[in-house]
């Protein structure tokens, strides 16, 4: 066992259920969506942020500490998309027949974002510097690492889900569902802010 697991475990609750770009389209595509249409965004987040946990400890951290204009080209890439996100959120209206059956954000398009989504690069980091050394216990912590990555995110993103499903169930009118949306994409842009405080 890793003698830094508590620690480490209150790292990534603090990491994972924080506001943040993951857990505010897992709410609104809960709200929106429903918990089964939410699967795949699910699903993107929990096997994607251990994939990036994993591969800055295979190295990828070293690529960052001797060029660290790929940090910031990461980082600008990811507020891109969010404010894309951001975009498509603020004008999705509420659920029709036309996107009935249409996933809001699919699995591959989250995976790839815990790449680009500052916020998972940078608690990466945090924890392979801080937690991670190369040695011979490198193999067995870094496992039970990843273990309780997959753990915590699997947690905290089903739970951002939830949330937004139950919030649903105040949804009365159509004017409540757009102002939802609209302080979605709002939320998502302020996320924005805090990458570059």
């Amino acid at each position: 066992m890793h003698p830094e697991i508590l620690s480490i475990t209150l790292f990534g609750i603090v990491a994972a259920f924080t506001p943040g770009p993951n857990n505010f389209v897992a709410f609104y595509s809960g709200f929106n969506f429903g918990i089964k249409r939410t699967l795949p965004h699910i699903f993107g987040v929990t096997f994607g942020f251990p994939f990036l946990l994993l591969c800055i400890a295979l190295g990828f951290i070293n690529i960052f500490k001797l060029y660290p204009l790929i940090q910031v080209i990461l980082k600008y890439l990811g507020t891109i998309f969010l404010i894309y996100l951001a975009y498509k959120i603020s004008f999705s209206g509420s659920q029709n027949q036309k996107n009935k059956n249409k996933n809001p954000v699919k699995f591959i398009e989250t995976f790839i974002f815990q790449f680009l989504n500052p916020k998972a690069v940078i608690a990466s980091i945090i924890v392979v510097s801080t937690y991670i050394n190369p040695g011979e216990n490198f193999v067995n912590y870094t496992t039970q690492i990843i273990i309780l990555a997959l753990l915590v995110s699997v947690t905290s993103i089903t739970l951002w889900t939830f949330l937004g499903k139950f919030l649903r169930k105040f949804a009365t009118n159509e004017k409540f569902i757009n102002y939802f949306n609209y302080a979605m994409s709002v939320l998502l842009l302020l996320s924005i802010i805090t990458f570059y405080l």
